[in-house]
């Protein structure tokens, strides 16, 4: 599925993506391929069928780094090489997350870094490994998947809406630190987003629990993980270049703000 809009100014751009090879991931290194940006991404798991599939469908292969975010010297490693590989890094999108599920107790303190390492710290060294080389090329856009999870007060994962709530608090405040330096810096919000995984894991049998989050959007169609692909694709361009500290919401409707 291609995306609605052409976003010129994308052409050439080199992009990172953490998490690319997969999910809303894999549908975001698809997008920014088909507007002719230089993606590089990491992943902790094998990538390499997944570039075949996009060298074939758009003629250009995204380069796939092999890592695990919450080794952030690897990860830092990681943005070096897309930087050596396709340019400086204009557009950061940190994407990568584990959303799993637990209980008040009993959960580690081990369990519990763990999460905030894979779902918010990787967010703060990424930004902080690339915005020298987008302050010495005049600005670029830091793009941070946050999620409404925090917003719905749903039990049962609260180390990941916690984090969640971290990223837009570090989404806001960079902003402000960055932006003499032109770069802008924006959260994107996804509803219940219906990855493979998500289907896998937590929907019930009988969709019932699924049908009951639906009744709550206000647009009633399940969220595919290509409904991310537009939306990220316009902070990530000049479409955007006043907006920057911003929340955008992506969820059918669920939560309002203003």
């Amino acid at each position: 599925m291609s995306a609605p809009a052409t976003f010129h100014d994308l052409r050439g751009k080199s992009v990172f993506i953490s998490g690319g090879g997969s999910g809303i991931g894999a549908c975001l290194t698809r997008g920014f391929v088909e507007q002719g940006a230089k993606v590089a991404f990491c992943q902790r798991s094998d990538a390499r069928q997944f570039c075949d599939e996009v060298e074939q469908a758009f003629g250009a292969r995204p380069l796939f780094i092999a890592c695990d975010i919450s080794d952030v010297a690897a990860l830092q490693d990681a943005l070096a090489q897309a930087a050596t590989a396709h340019g400086e890094i204009g557009v950061l999108v940190n994407n990568a997350a584990w959303d799993n599920r637990h209980p008040l107790s009993p959960f580690t303190v081990d369990e519990w870094d763990y999460m905030q390492a894979v779902n918010l710290r990787h967010h703060f060294f990424a930004a902080q490994a690339v915005a020298p080389g987008m302050k010495a090329a005049g600005g670029g856009s830091i793009i941070s998947y946050s999620s409404i999870a925090y917003m719905m007060g749903n039990g049962g994962f609260s180390a990941y809406a916690a984090a969640k709530a971290g990223i837009t608090g570090l989404v806001r405040s960079l902003a402000r630190e960055l932006g003499p330096d032109n770069i802008r810096v924006n959260a994107l919000m996804p509803g219940w987003v219906l990855t493979e995984r998500q289907r896998e894991l937590w929907v019930d049998e009988d969709e019932g629990n699924l049908n009951d989050h639906l009744a709550r959007q206000c647009l009633k169609q399940p969220i595919q993980p290509q409904d991310m692909v537009a939306p990220t694709l316009f902070l990530a361009s000049q479409a955007s270049r006043m907006m920057t500290g911003q929340a955008l919401v992506v969820d059918a409707g669920v939560v309002t703000t203003g």
